[in-house]
């Protein structure tokens, strides 16, 4: 489309050709003079002498040193005006699968909506409800009494245990395990364990999306419960009857052990671990690597090996990296009888 259009769209001011076509999106290191691309963060600004991009995205007050780029759009917010383009020129060819295919197994009894896609291999059990327009990729499996609603997408190699229940607009990526059994397990007096039978279920609330290769169990009694908006990277492990407040993100190789709560508009960092039977409040965010062992009740950023409020997990850490210099000085002191 035109950069006219495109400006549009964005809501942008054209500084440059506005009749200039643009074909695709790239990268502003290896953007090719009919594409187009942004700044955001000022490190990128060296790239500017060597972009061959026909036009960048920039701020409004940004000021164009070197001339290096014929064609600029001026917006408020470079970086969601690049990702509102990402979604105008995105070629979703997921958006085209449609029909069941013949080599599924659905039962007789499951509810299938309107425009559903139910690839070859998957497996749909009875009492199942599926919600239109939803895509079901092949060697999906979705076990007894599961409700999933409208326009989602469960990739390939996704299982989906009995009872639970999937809210519209979710993605599953492929590999995830939603409702298998929680952790629970009780100590005999010979030493052995015996199961502790897992009888809850497991609940997705809507615009919620699963990374792939994660575990979510199911509730020992109840629900496990991932509330609206979470987004969940990678190869995270989910224990039984935890909660996952609205909007919360969380990175991959996370690990939540049972009944523990977590509040609204979290962020946890990469391969954090949460003991159970703990309450995280709304807007808390910890680092990554970090082990958190006790609740968090104060909104704010912790780090820390054991999970400490940043400044004073900072103080420590300066405390630590003076201990050479703090011996040294105890040893003058020492040898010098004072």
């Amino acid at each position: 489309m035109k950069l006219s259009e495109i400006a549009g769209i964005i809501e942008g001011k054209i500084e440059g050709n506005a009749d200039l076509f643009i074909t695709g999106i790239g990268k502003i290191e290896t953007a090719n003079e009919n594409e187009i691309t942004f700044i955001s963060n000022p490190k990128y600004e060296k790239f500017l002498d060597t972009t061959k991009a026909g036009c960048v995205i920039v701020t409004e007050d940004f000021i164009n040193k070197k001339n290096k780029v014929s064609s600029l759009i001026r917006v408020k917010d470079p970086y969601n005006s690049f990702l509102k383009l990402l979604e105008v020129f995105e070629i979703n060819e997921d958006e085209s699968l449609k029909g069941i295919s013949e080599k599924s197994i659905i039962d007789k009894s499951a509810e299938i909506g309107k425009n559903v896609y139910i690839g070859s291999n998957a497996v749909i059990e009875n009492g199942c409800k599926i919600g239109n327009d939803t895509k079901i990729f092949p060697n999906v499996y979705i076990g007894i009494n599961c409700v999933i609603g409208k326009n989602c997408k469960i990739f390939p190699n996704v299982t989906i245990y009995r009872d639970t229940e999937i809210g519209d607009n979710v993605i599953i990526h492929s590999g995830t395990v939603i409702g298998s059994d929680g952790f629970g397990f009780a100590k005999q007096k010979d030493t052995s364990y015996k199961k502790i039978p897992q009888t809850g279920n497991v609940v997705i609330e809507s615009n919620v999306e699963i990374g792939s290769n994660t575990s979510i169990d199911r509730a020992t009694i109840g629900e496990t419960r991932i509330c609206k908006g979470v987004k969940l990277d990678n190869q995270i492990q989910i224990a039984h009857n935890v909660v996952i407040g609205e909007n919360t993100v969380i990175a991959a190789q996370v690990g939540i052990a049972g009944s523990t709560k977590i509040g609204k508009r979290c962020m946890i960092g990469g391969q954090s671990g949460i003991v159970g039977h703990l309450d995280i409040c709304d807007d808390v965010v910890i680092g990554a690597a970090v082990g958190v062992s006790k609740s968090i009740t104060v909104p704010g950023i912790y780090t820390g090996y054991r999970v400490r409020p940043y400044r004073e997990d900072l103080k420590i850490e300066a405390r630590i990296k003076n201990l050479d210099k703090l011996e040294e000085r105890i040893k003058k002191l020492e040898s010098s009888g004072k």
